[in-house]
């Protein structure tokens, strides 16, 4: 576990489904809502990157419980979430962080790779949602959605990941107005660019990283821990008014890029 800097047991009591939940950014959020005192269901395709993830969280003291979907497939998420409240007695948080990516330029994407990316990213963000609802509205719990700022101004190589980051926005501040009276907070974390990530190694040429860090004005790449930070934030009742909300987590690079 990172080192840990929350309030012990802001999170007590609540219960996280978290797809994407066994590397990468939402691996760290899985692991800060754990530290944080909330047992996390960690949700992926593949067993193989999930029970490492679960394993780490349970050797810090944490409540973690390994369980396979394709956030495409309504019927694996649907069991997915079922077996969590089974295991867990509720839902509070759903947070949002399947996601695929790859570098294209518009003119050689196919519909296929752009399809695949929607599927995954926005299509699989509603299935979520729409399959958790019954259970957050009983707890009048929280939607976490893993956005990014590629779509702000306009990124090269990224036409099918910003059409579908736009739209997990949008979807975002939809649900905030249709379900906010039930009780149900929908928010959304933006991050630029993350350092100690795969995508970070593998989409950002080396020749161009050291430009993209000269453009952030806080003159330093992001961390996981920072993301982690704010998700926790969120998720906890000193977020209790924020609805609708889409947090820019960059230093400020998409306000100077050029």
């Amino acid at each position: 576990m990172s080192e840990k800097t929350f309030v012990e047991g802001l999170l007590a009591g609540r219960v996280a489904f978290v797809t994407g939940g066994g590397t990468g950014i939402t691996g760290g959020v899985a692991r800060a809502l754990a530290e944080a005192g909330a047992r996390v269901a960690l949700v992926s395709r593949k067993m193989e990157h999930l029970e490492p993830a679960a394993e780490k969280i349970r050797a810090g003291g944490g409540e973690a419980f390994a369980v396979t979907a394709d956030v495409r497939n309504m019927e694996e998420v649907e069991k997915a979430l079922a077996a969590t409240v089974e295991k867990f007695g509720k839902l509070d948080i759903v947070v949002n962080g399947a996601a695929g990516n790859f570098l294209c330029p518009a003119e050689e994407l196919s519909p296929n790779g752009f399809g695949t990316v929607i599927d995954i990213d926005l299509k699989g963000t509603f299935n979520v949602c729409r399959a958790a609802f019954a259970e957050l509205k009983k707890e009048r719990g929280q939607i976490l959605n893993i956005s990014a700022t590629l779509h702000y101004t306009g990124t090269p190589l990224q036409l099918h990941v910003s059409a579908a980051k736009a739209g997990v926005d949008a979807l975002t501040r939809q649900l905030a107005v249709e379900w906010g009276h039930h009780g149900i907070r929908s928010n959304a974390i933006a991050p630029g660019p993350i350092e100690d990530t795969e995508g970070m190694s593998r989409l950002v040429p080396a020749e161009v990283k050291e430009k993209l860090r000269r453009n952030i004005p806080l003159g330093r790449f992001g961390r996981i821990r920072d993301i982690e930070q704010a998700a926790v934030f969120l998720c906890s009742d000193a977020a209790s008014f924020i609805n609708g909300a889409i947090i820019v987590i960059d230093g400020g690079q998409w306000l100077s890029k050029g």
